[in-house]
C-alpha cells in the first residue's frame, strides 16, 4: 500500500564491478503501475504463447504455471496486441517453499527430489483441511515465502509431512486453476508448467488429480523450451526492453 520495495544488491556497484550495463529494480516500476511488485514475468509468457501457438499450433487460452518457491500463474486469453485485456497474472500461493523448508529441517537434503519422500508418506486429511481453511487468499497478487509456516505439521513424520504439504500446495494451485477455467468457456485449457516444481512428480500428479481433467497439463520442455530458465530469460527480456 505504501509502494515500498527493498532492492537487495547495488545495481550501480555491480555495473562498475562487471563493467556491464545493469538493469535493476523492476519491482518499484511494478508498484508504481498498480502492481504488488510481483509477478514480473507475464509479458514474457505472452511472447512465449505466441511462439508456441505459431510453431506447435497449441490453442489459446494458455496458462503458464511457474512453480518456484512461490507459484504464479499467467493466463494468456488470446493472441492479441492489447496486453492489458489479454493477460491476467498473479501468485497463487506456495510452490516449493514449504516442502523445501520441511525437508531441510528434517534431513540434510535441500528438497524432495521428484517428490520421492512425499510418495512414501500418507497425507493427514485433518491437518490438510485445517491449513486449506486457514489459507488467506484475499485478492493478493504477490506472496512471500514468509507468508507460510510449518506449525500445523510439526508433529508429523518426515514422509507424512511432505505428503501433506505436497497435497496442500497442489490443492491451492488447483483451486486457482479451476477458478480460471470457470471464466473461460473452452472445454480444456492448456497449462504449461515451468520452474523447479515441474520436476516434482508427486506434486504434478496431485495437481492433475485435483483439476478433474479440465486441463491439458504439460511441462513447458515438451515445446522445446527449458523450464529451468524461463524466469531468467524473462528478466533478460525485461532488461533488453528497458534498455
Amino acid at each position: 500500500e505504501n509502494k515500498i520495495s527493498k532492492q537487495l544488491g547495488e545495481g550501480k556497484l555491480l555495473s562498475q564491478l562487471v563493467k556491464k550495463k545493469v538493469i535493476y529494480d523492476f519491482r518499484q516500476e511494478d508498484l508504481i503501475n498498480k502492481g504488488q511488485g510481483a509477478p514480473l514475468t507475464p509479458i514474457f509468457h505472452n511472447l512465449l504463447s505466441k511462439i508456441i501457438n505459431k510453431i506447435h499450433q497449441i490453442e489459446l487460452p494458455i496458462c503458464f504455471l511457474n512453480i518456484g518457491g512461490i507459484s504464479n500463474i499467467t493466463k494468456v486469453i488470446k493472441n492479441d496486441e492489447e496486453i492489458e485485456k489479454n493477460l491476467e497474472a498473479f501468485d497463487s500461493g506456495p510452490g516449493n517453499c514449504m516442502i523445501d523448508e520441511w525437508v531441510r529441517i528434517k534431513t540434510k537434503k535441500k528438497y524432495d527430489e521428484n517428490g520421492k519422500i512425499a510418495r512414501l508418506g500418507s497425507t493427514s486429511e485433518i491437518i490438510l483441511n485445517q491449513i486449506i481453511d486457514n489459507f488467506d487468499s484475499r485478492k493478493i497478487l504477490s506472496f512471500d515465502i514468509k507468508d507460510f509456516n510449518l506449525s500445523s505439521i510439526r508433529g508429523l513424520s518426515l514422509e507424512d509431512g511432505a505428503s501433506t504439504l505436497t497435497d496442500f500446495t497442489a490443492k491451492i494451485i488447483s483451486n486457482v486453476l479451476l477458478k480460471i477455467s470457470s471464466d473461460l468457456p473452452q472445454k480444456k485449457i492448456n497449462v504449461l508448467i515451468c520452474g523447479g516444481g515441474r520436476k516434482n512428480i508427486t506434486l504434478i500428479k496431485s495437481i492433475k488429480k485435483n483439476t478433474f481433467d479440465k486441463f491439458s497439463i504439460q511441462i513447458i520442455d515438451d515445446y522445446g523450451l527449458n523450464g529451468d530458465f524461463i524466469e531468467s530469460q524473462a528478466f533478460a527480456y525485461l532488461a533488453i526492453r528497458s534498455y
